[in-house]
């Protein structure tokens, strides 16, 4: 049973993503039956596998270099490659700047984005179900590969750790959790009302975490967190324990808390060399499915977790506190062994609820671990690059295939009239919202010669027959007319 506030939700507002979220296949043969002539729907049908083809072999050459230089800088057997080639050091250095310039390039036509600060800090406040606080070990992370790349290519909106390491996001998904949470709830009951005594003490501006000084307010940020807004952004409702009211049913019966996802998270880093060795491997990590708040389990060279700053202050007042009062008893004329025995144990016995606290989230945490490396590693280098390569001809191949569609459709249109009937035809057939990115889709169709525009600037695509014609019989077409020749034979 879910128990929260519903009159106060909390909602993170999340850009909408240009990607198109909807198998290719299903796309073609779905937008083909909407062609009611059967001639036209088999001009159309041929007209997508050109286009796909076509694009497929304008990027091959682009993913062959790619890969080549990958291999030279993947951690298992790049080391053995660059001994091969006899490069100078110097030489290495190009061609790691080369590779991590094509990267780029990628993750951009794949539409992924550079995580930023306003993000991390997500994950550094908020809690679901990793309960430790992670920190990454610096003096094991390489700080000049990613430095030199971005100094010779500025980003605007670099996280503060853009020198060490790298994240890419992308793709928005809910995570939901129902258990008890019995100790958590113990956890936010407690932190409450050490909450209240600081604040009533006013300790609270000494040992309350202050915000991160690097995050910037800004009203207009795309990602923040609000409260019951309404606009064109994404919304994904998080319900943490920490915002729920708790009641005496609520907290001895199942509950369910909601997180939102980043659907894929790829992570890039070098490891630091050693005074022995000069290390050039470049690290690719693949993730699906990681929650904003536990984003922290996707970092590189994590440090072993242990109790916080704010642990040990509740466990040495605690001590003070049953010693003051321990003295202040003995002291006394008549002295009440019950009395000093209840103070000791109720001493103990938070004392023991902080450590056994611990101990389960450090088994929370083990467990998180093993599920982020087994279950929600998607793959590493050379196979996170091929996976990438394939996922930005599909998304560029379903671009233009819409573009085109609406196109053939609706007539003549402007920019901004054919990206808006671009993601209505994707809503209104599918049921899907996303940012089209049509300027990069009319751009390739004008590139295979199938669009036009006229004096005014409107686009205009020209007939099935005649965009078949231009983009003409492809090598793929020919080696399958080919295989069916011999198979006949």
């Amino acid at each position: 049973m879910e128990n929260y506030d519903k009159k106060k939700k909390e909602v993170k507002r999340l850009e909408r993503e240009s990607v198109v979220p909807i198998l290719k296949p299903n796309l073609i043969v779905h937008l083909a039956n909407l062609i009611e002539n059967s001639s036209d729907r088999a001009e159309f049908l041929k007209l997508c596998k050109r286009i796909e083809y076509t694009i497929r072999a304008w990027y091959l050459l682009q993913f062959e270099d790619l890969m080549q230089l990958y291999s030279l800088f993947d951690p298992v057997q790049g080391a053995q490659n660059l001994d091969q080639q006899s490069l100078s050091s110097d030489e290495i250095d190009i061609l790691e700047q080369n590779f991590l310039k094509y990267l780029f390039k990628v993750m951009g036509k794949s539409n992924f984005k550079i995580v930023t600060d306003d993000e991390i800090e997500v994950a550094h406040s908020g809690q679901y179900l990793l309960n430790l606080p992670i920190k990454v070990d610096e003096s094991k992370l390489d700080k000049k590969l990613l430095k030199s790349f971005f100094e010779a290519h500025p980003h605007e909106n670099l996280p503060y750790f853009a020198d060490k390491y790298i994240i890419f996001r992308r793709g928005i998904g809910l995570d939901k959790t129902t258990d008890y949470f019995i100790m958590e709830k113990l956890d936010a009951i407690v932190a409450r009302l050490w909450a209240w005594i600081l604040r009533k003490t006013r300790l609270d501006k000494y040992l309350l975490r202050k915000p991160n000084s690097r995050i910037k307010e800004d009203p207009k940020k795309d990602n923040e967190t609000t409260y019951g807004a309404e606009d064109d952004g994404l919304h994904v409702e998080r319900i943490r324990l920490e915002n729920m009211e708790f009641s005496f049913h609520n907290l001895l019966s199942k509950i369910t808390i909601q997180e939102p996802t980043f659907d894929r998270i790829i992570v890039v880093y070098r490891r630091a060399s050693s005074r022995i060795k000069a290390e050039r491997g470049i690290y690719v990590k693949h993730f699906r499915n990681i929650p904003m708040a536990d984003m922290e389990i996707v970092l590189p060279e994590k440090k072993n977790p242990s109790l916080t700053p704010m642990d040990w202050v509740k466990f040495l007042i605690s001590v003070v506190v049953g010693l003051v009062a321990v003295v202040g008893s003995v002291e006394m004329p008549k002295a009440d062994l019950w009395v000093i025995f209840a103070i000791l144990s109720t001493v103990f016995g938070y004392c023991a609820k902080i450590y056994f606290t611990f101990q389960q989230n450090m088994a929370t945490y083990q467990n998180l671990i093993t599920q982020s490396m087994y279950d929600k590693q998607l793959d590493s280098g050379k196979g996170t690059l091929l996976h990438l390569c394939d996922d930005v001809i599909q998304q560029e191949v379903k671009e233009v295939i819409i573009s085109c569609f609406v196109l053939m459709e609706q007539g003549k249109s402007t920019l901004e009239d054919l990206d808006k009937q671009c993601e209505e035809l994707i809503q209104d057939e599918f049921g899907k919202h996303c940012n089209f990115d049509v300027d990069d889709a009319v751009h390739k169709l004008e590139k295979l010669g199938i669009v036009c525009r006229d004096t005014i600037g409107r686009y205009y695509s020209v007939g099935l027959k005649r965009a078949n014609e231009i983009i003409g019989t492809t090598t793929e077409e020919l080696v399958l007319k080919t295989k069916q020749g011999s198979g006949a034979a």
